[in-house]
């Protein structure tokens, strides 16, 4: 198929609703004195600005703000980021620096690695491309996939989403092994995914690249919720949005390929995906 498909891992491969999403609830209310803790719809609506793709950061981005509305201006705070982040992860990995005893270990996946066979028989390369830690994300897929030494660029290997250097560098090392390379699939959960892939085409236009969305298992709880994050992925760039990664099957992936193949504008694209459903 001459294609690679590019993974982000959380809200995509592993369900982190209860595990990053939580630990940042906590950092922010530990850090605002159990005044403020942020519920999924205040998380959701700074992830759509794009640009909080990082935990750390978006803990002390909520912090910030919040006592903002409290008259106090973030310049006269003192917030010790090390502090935020030390905190952050006493909660998601765990206090032994051994092992992960924290909430890390309760998080669902949410693709199993017979999924990603089925890519690997239909000739399609895959990889990860994620903001988490290296060791937060070879916990999930070396661990719990029980994959061996995918491809991965994680937080520690490049700048943090929208910049596109990790996904560059995500398909340098796929392509190793592609004569002709025909689409490049990003497959993510965010804004600051979807906005990725637009600056990766921005830069790269030679080559093909298509963002495709998945929505996280919290937003799935009421239809209202759902569509209006659903519509939010679109906006951002997805060319389509999926409840699940598995529903990127082989099959949808050669769709997305004809597809673009025929030109078009991402209307026609999404048009064209739909009719073969």
């Amino acid at each position: 198929m001459n294609t690679i498909v590019i993974f982000d891992i959380d809200g995509v491969v592993r369900d982190v609703s209860g595990s990053y999403r939580r630990a940042l609830a906590d950092t922010v209310e530990n850090f605002t004195l159990g005044a403020y803790r942020p519920t999924p719809v205040d998380i959701d609506q700074l992830k759509s600005e794009g640009i909080w793709n990082n935990d750390w950061e978006a803990s002390q981005e909520l912090i910030y703000r919040y006592f903002e509305t409290q008259g106090q201006p973030r310049e006269q705070l003192g917030l010790d980021y090390k502090n935020i982040v030390a905190f952050f992860q006493a909660r998601y990995r765990g206090t032994d620096p051994e092992n992960f005893t924290g909430y890390i270990c309760d998080e669902p996946l949410l693709l199993s690695p017979s999924y990603l066979e089925q890519l690997t028989l239909a000739g399609i390369a895959w990889g990860f491309f994620s903001g988490a830690t290296r060791a937060s994300a070879n916990y999930v897929l070396q661990s719990r996939l029980g994959l061996q030494s995918p491809v991965l660029i994680a937080m520690e290997d490049a700048p943090g989403k929208p910049d596109p250097t990790g996904l560059f560098a995500t398909v340098r090392l796929l392509q190793q092994n592609i004569d002709k390379l025909s689409i490049i699939v990003y497959v993510g959960d965010t804004v600051a995914d979807m906005y990725t892939v637009e600056k990766a085409r921005n830069l790269q236009p030679e080559k093909t690249w298509i963002g495709v969305g998945v929505l996280p298992p919290h937003v799935q709880e009421t239809p209202v919720w759902r569509d209006a994050y659903a519509e939010t992925l679109r906006q951002a760039g997805a060319a389509i949005v999926l409840n699940n990664v598995q529903e990127l099957t082989p099959a949808k992936i050669q769709a997305i390929r004809t597809a673009t193949a025929k030109g078009g504008n991402l209307e026609d694209l999404r048009a064209e995906l739909f009719s073969e459903e």
